[in-house]
């Protein structure tokens, strides 16, 4: 994979998650501006798909565990799409604190998605 691409996924999806915390943590409920950092992280997420399926056919293979990584893939794809929608239902600031958390906790997958694929021996 390509590493500057995951290195931007994780300032985005650590700036973005940030952002939603410290705006949940003050009152503020989810606004376009948190709803669309948690939603350029899954843009992003949609694009690492994209880059996982069509990575192999150029030759460049996993270095570790492809169901470790693929299963780290979905459940990263899934986690903004349900706060998300959580946060439109329930419109609160600690909806505002659950789309910040999802974000660092797709910073994490996405950390050791790169591991999987750049630096684990299999």
């Amino acid at each position: 994979m390509i590493e500057w691409f995951t290195w931007l996924q994780l300032a985005i999806a650590v700036a973005g998650g940030l952002l939603c915390v410290v705006l949940g943590l003050v009152g503020r409920k989810p606004t376009d501006l948190t709803m669309g950092a948690t939603a350029l992280v899954e843009l992003l997420l949609i694009v690492q798909l994209a880059a996982a399926i069509a990575a192999p056919l150029a030759g460049n293979t996993a270095t570790g565990s492809l169901l470790e990584f693929y299963t780290y893939l979905v459940s990263a794809l899934a986690l903004p799409v349900a706060a998300g929608f959580w946060a439109l239902v329930e419109r609160s600031r600690w909806s505002t604190v659950i789309l910040g958390v999802t974000c660092l906790s797709v910073a994490v997958m996405l950390y050791r998605m790169n591991q999987i694929w750049n630096v684990q021996g299999s």
